[in-house]
């Protein structure tokens, strides 16, 4: 599935999403958007959470909603506020609604634990392998948070690419927690916000410009086992196992402390743990 955004700001194409676009008279954006915010939903599906954020007499509402399977629920153009972010601050900046796009998680969010379930503040039940137990990063206790799907995250980075293309003054990614801590918890520890944004803004946004030509070609591994991946950053997902101690390779370039390397594979690794041959 490939995205695109229209100049009207719709996605395209339609005919793989439920499109339910809410007549609430939203202004349009004062300036381009240059910040996405991520929320769950909180609510036990995508279709009910869209429904509820579409209907006219209700005081909030969201860019999209995105379902468990990947699913996509568009309810406002991009090119018009929406009513997500609500009292918030980040930044120095204050009033994100109309600074931001609104993307929705079908997510239930924190659960209770009641015997081998655990139970959404709204009733519904779910199973010990759909939960995980974390610290959230506005609190100091554990508690119980749903999971995200694979095919929901892989829709959300899909969507925020086709958003940064459509509008380049996008460039940050920030979770709702974050704008009104104490007040909202979502996404949640259980998205993987740090390396969600990590990944499109950093590895998306770099040019070929931003990376040096090293000094040397090649060089070898000074560390027993040193991670290679597929991002100048920690918080890159890795691309093959460790490399060994000693193990040559093949630098082709640098960047904010990182060499791009290949061996029988091509990544980065931490440039500390790599000496000239």
């Amino acid at each position: 599935m490939s995205l695109v955004i229209s100049p009207g700001g719709i996605i395209q194409p339609p005919s793989v999403k439920q499109l339910m676009l809410a007549d609430k008279n939203q202004a349009p954006f004062p300036n381009p958007p240059d910040t996405i915010i991520i929320h769950y939903t909180a609510g036990s599906s995508a279709l009910s959470a869209a429904n509820w954020l579409a209907r006219a007499d209700v005081k909030a509402s969201a860019h999209v909603v995105i379902g468990k399977d990947g699913e996509i629920y568009q309810i406002v153009p991009f090119t018009n506020i929406a009513w997500h972010a609500g009292e918030s601050s980040y930044g120095g900046r204050k009033s994100f609604n109309n600074l931001s796009i609104g993307i929705e998680l079908d997510n239930p969010g924190y659960l209770t634990r009641a015997g081998n379930e655990y139970v959404a503040p709204f009733g519904t039940r779910y199973p010990a392998n759909e939960r995980i137990e974390a610290v959230h990063r506005n609190e100091k206790t554990p508690r119980f948070w749903h999971v995200y799907t694979a095919a929901q995250i892989s829709a959300c980075e899909e969507l925020c690419l086709a958003l940064m293309a459509a509008y380049p003054s996008i460039n940050q990614i920030l979770g709702h927690e974050e704008i009104a801590p104490g007040r909202k918890q979502d996404p949640g520890p259980a998205f993987p916000l740090e390396k969600f944004r990590s990944k499109l803004l950093q590895n998306n946004r770099e040019s070929d410009a931003d990376e040096i030509k090293p000094t040397f070609t090649e060089g070898r591994v000074i560390s027993d086992k040193l991670n290679i991946r597929d991002g100048a950053g920690a918080d890159f997902e890795k691309v093959a196992k460790p490399l060994p101690l000693n193990k040559k390779v093949v630098v082709l370039g640098e960047r904010n402390g990182w060499y791009r390397v290949k061996v029988e594979v091509e990544g980065w690794v931490s440039k500390a743990f790599i000496s000239k041959t």
